[in-house]
């Protein structure tokens, strides 16, 4: 957390700190006096434990740093991320040192070396003034045994973790120091360095669930739109609605990986802040992506707050809740929900007319049904006397699966023809193709009291942090514009690696080297990658979505154990830090263009369908923009024995992949 404290000479304007000082003053000053400057500033209230925790750490401090008189000390300095927190970051000599304290413990556990780790690749990614500063995060198991004092470098600028015990400390500083020279630089500014961090969107949301602003766990660098500005803007929409006795529709777009869905959750639990009876709810028909973030937030509340599991789980499906669910509770009754205020994710995939008409009549047995979605959704809100407001949050080429291929004409053409005195909120953003598919803008909105607001767009993707391009360049890549995706990969590859191999096991060993710490990697293929079972990538075997992208690496069933493949439909709107996509002949490349096929039974068959073509190039889309920090695509070489795996089905691709300029891995 962040604390506000009287500006002077060589103080730091914003506290990010419980405790702030020079070595010298610090082995000065009294035990008592620093453990009530640390205690008085844990707004959190620490439990005895955390307390003894700290008096020994002052302790062992004391004596471990007293040759080091001119460096800085802090403890509990909040990094980058979701307010986590560092023990202790030493400042000397040029060098960030972070000490992690395990007091106590008799050996180094693996997840705590992970996280020691995590905190020098966090603040190497996220905290300005690290960028070019050498970090070196030790371990401090107290009661475990010695080991011997080597340096050993991870990554550029980052050592790996040292393990100690509380003995250790000092010698492992000399000796570092002793090797390696940096220059000085002011630890005020360090201390007070611009945060740009991009969590995942199953961090952001545990973050906004504990009570973090979205400006404490977004970009706020002058190159990304600040999603703050976006969710005022949806704040004041829904204000003058309530004031005014009147139902609006805003409808935020979005480049993937821009933060539409931490948009949507922000909105929803500012909501409730603000007034507990809006019962504002965030609504998704993507069923794994709501079944993760329930889980997450589940699995936070018990750990952080000793919430029973049953108790925490309900929690958070009162607020992320499966549209579906939403949708057919309305179907018995003409009563309004309780909720005001509904966050529909990926409204552009609502179901159209025909294909929700079908499914009602066959699954629901709802006979006299013949709605689309979007009507249907804006009918159970109109429902309410006076205000109530819908927000969508809007994708382009995120469609995937039938029926979805409407867009937003199926929200507008309910506005238009049942719905005219709904207030309408834009983004300047959504005339595009992507989301207009086709339609002019003008033909959409006749009708329609709709008012632009560029807020209401987020330009900038933060999934890929270290690129602000590679969206770009998959939409060349499938557009086969060839020229636009040389010069854009030659723009990120040595920020983003982008790499293809023949080899599936190369791949493998590629994503495990690359990553570090608990970065999370994991293998992806698209759904009708049939024949890539051959190679131990079974698509058809369906991941559990929580477990995949939640549990360690002593879990069988998570993404670390690269044994089960996630789709396109397991993992849209969820993120990896390193992916393998294996790439199958259902998507080939021939005389420069892209071919399109569907195994079926025993052969392929040719995809005719502008729909399914959509919905194939799309599911590609969504797999090559999955990765935040890199990317490696397997391109089987084929099997000249089996009919259904010609060396031809696959060479193609991988050419083309190759021509663009992609760095190949053997």
């Amino acid at each position: 957390m962040v604390f506000r404290i009287d500006v002077r000479d060589g103080e730091e304007k914003l506290k990010r700190a419980y405790y702030s000082s020079s070595v010298q003053d610090f082995i000065n000053k009294d035990c008592f006096t620093i453990f009530g400057e640390i205690t008085s500033n844990d707004q959190f209230a620490a439990d005895d434990l955390q307390k003894n925790t700290w008096k020994k750490e002052i302790e062992i401090l004391k004596r471990e740093l007293s040759p080091f008189t001119d460096g800085h000390l802090l403890f509990e300095y909040t990094i980058p991320r979701i307010g986590n927190r560092i023990d202790n970051v030493l400042l000397y000599k040029g060098i960030v040192f972070l000490l992690e304290f395990k007091v106590g413990e008799n050996s180094y556990p693996r997840y705590a070396v992970d996280q020691a780790t995590d905190y020098a690749l966090d603040l190497n990614c996220f905290h300005k003034e690290s960028h070019n500063k050498l970090l070196v995060p030790i371990l401090i198991c107290t009661r475990a045994p010695e080991y011997k004092t080597t340096i050993n470098v991870l990554k550029d600028n980052i050592f790996e973790t040292h393990c100690c015990n509380e003995h250790g400390i000092g010698n492992y500083i000399k000796a570092v120091c002793d090797q390696y020279i940096r220059p000085f630089f002011d630890v005020y500014e360090w201390i007070n360095s611009l945060y740009m961090p991009t969590p995942t969107i199953i961090e952001a949301a545990q973050a906004l669930y504990m009570g973090h602003n979205v400006e404490d766990i977004s970009r706020n660098d002058a190159s990304a739109k600040n999603l703050n500005q976006t969710t005022k803007a949806i704040n004041e929409i829904i204000d003058h609605s309530k004031s005014n006795g009147k139902k609006s529709i805003c409808f935020i777009t979005g480049v993937p990986g821009a933060g539409k869905t931490l948009a949507g959750l922000n909105i929803a639990i500012e909501r409730q802040k603000a007034d507990e009876n809006e019962h504002a709810v965030f609504l998704s028909g993507n069923g794994p992506l709501v079944d993760v973030l329930q889980e997450a937030l589940a699995r936070d509340d018990v750990i952080r707050n000793g919430t029973r599991k049953t108790e925490a789980m309900r929690k958070a499906k009162e607020f992320i809740q499966i549209i579906h669910h939403f949708r057919d509770d309305a179907i018995s009754v003409y009563t309004p929900p309780i909720e005001r205020v509904t966050i529909f994710d990926e409204a552009q995939r609502a179901w159209d007319e025909p294909n929700l008409t079908d499914f009602m009549k066959r699954k629901k047995g709802v006979l006299d049904f013949n709605m689309s979605e979007p009507e249907f959704l804006i009918s159970i809100l109109n429902r309410h006397e006076g205000w109530a407001t819908i927000v969508c949050l809007v994708g382009g080429g995120q469609e995937i699966n039938k029926g979805e291929s409407a867009g937003i004409s199926g929200w507008f053409n309910s506005l238009i023809n049942n719905y005219p005195e709904w207030d309408v909120y834009i983004s300047n953003k959504i005339t595009d193709e992507e989301y207009s598919k086709g339609h002019a803008f003008d033909e959409l909105a006749e009708g329609i009291n709709y008012k632009i607001i560029e807020d209401l767009h987020l330009a900038v993707s933060l999934r890929s942090f270290r690129s602000e391009n590679v969206a770009a360049f998959v939409k060349a890549l499938l557009d086969v514009d060839k020229s636009m995706a040389k010069d854009l990969y030659s723009e990120f590859k040595d920020a983003y690696p982008f790499c293809i191999t023949r080899n599936l096991e190369a791949a493998k060993n590629w994503v495990k080297d690359k990553a570090k710490g608990t970065q999370r990697y994991g293998m992806t293929a698209s759904s009708g990658a049939k024949r890539l079972r051959k190679y131990g990538v079974w698509v058809q075997n369906k991941v559990d979505a929580p477990n995949w992208f939640l549990n360690g690496k002593d879990d069988v069933r998570s993404s670390y154990f690269l044994e089960e493949t996630a789709t396109e439909f397991d993992i849209q709107g969820l993120e990896l830090d390193w992916a393998i996509l294996c790439w199958d002949a259902n998507l080939r490349f021939n005389n420069n263009h892209f071919e399109h096929f569907n195994f079926n039974g025993t052969k392929w068959q040719n995809v005719n369908s502008e729909a399914n073509i959509l919905y194939l190039k799309n599911a590609y889309r969504v797999l090559l923009t999955r990765a935040r920090q890199g990317l490696i695509i397997f391109v089987p070489n084929g099997d000249s024995s089996d009919i259904t795996m010609q060396p031809k089905f696959y060479d193609g691709i991988y050419n083309y992949l190759k021509e663009i300029g992609i760095e190949e891995i053997f």
